[in-house]
């Protein structure tokens, strides 16, 4: 399958889990390697893979996944709608190739990556077993859950760009939906991931238990081993 992209790791051995990066707009997959690099140092077993927008963005080496060219709430939905299918196939193709399953799959995105990151557990089930997303938010708040998939909201309180509101009614609808997820609001933070934000990705992604497993062991079942280890 054809697409931009640019791998930050890929292991020796098979790989135990698929960590997918989603840029934000006029971004590249190189640049968004860069992030990679901190999550293939603390998962050296995992395919680690920047994956570039499908279109052009202005006339430099930037991508992104829609145009923002006069968007709005209505036709935003839209748009996602529209490339959601080659952002489903992506991840696929990347699932297929490395051999990791939906359960070891994380899909981690900034801005509008975060987006379509967000928006494919809606349109796709069983796609990615985590969901990192710093500095989104849905264009559609969800009304139902994910199955087993966990979402981790990662927000700075002073972005400009996406506002944190966002990041907070999206964890009420996931509440209220039954879905699995955490958020984490850094301090003094516009629309970047600095430091504490990546402290906060990386920590979630080793140590959270989804709550899933909980509930089995209240019920006195055992699932399968959490994915990221």
């Amino acid at each position: 399958m054809k697409h931009e992209h640019f791998v930050v790791q890929s292991p020796a051995t098979p790989a135990a889990q698929l960590i997918l990066l989603f840029h934000g707009v006029g971004d590249n997959p190189v640049a968004m390697g860069e992030i990679g690099s901190y999550f293939a140092k603390e998962f050296p077993q995992a395919q680690v893979v920047s994956i570039g927008g499908p279109a052009a963005f202005g006339n430099g080496a930037g991508r992104q996944w829609f145009s923002v060219q006069d968007v709005t709430e209505e036709n935003r939905v839209a748009r996602i709608a529209d490339v959601m299918p080659q952002f489903v196939a992506v991840v696929r193709h990347w699932q297929q190739l490395s051999g990791v399953g939906y359960a070891g799959t994380a899909l981690v995105g900034f801005s509008q990556g975060a987006i379509m990151a967000l928006e494919a557990l809606k349109a796709e089930t069983r796609l990615a077993g985590r969901v990192v997303a710093f500095s989104g938010r849905f264009a559609q708040l969800p009304e139902q859950a994910f199955g087993d998939s966990v979402v981790h909201l990662i927000h700075g309180e002073e972005d400009a760009v996406i506002a944190v509101q966002h990041a907070h009614a999206a964890a009420e609808a996931l509440r209220a939906g039954g879905a699995d997820f955490t958020l984490d609001v850094e301090q003094d933070v516009g629309h970047a991931i600095n430091q504490g934000m990546m402290n906060a990705a990386l920590e979630r992604l080793h140590y959270y238990v989804p709550q899933r497993y909980w509930d089995e062991a209240l019920s006195g079942k055992r699932g399968e081993l959490i994915a990221f280890r």
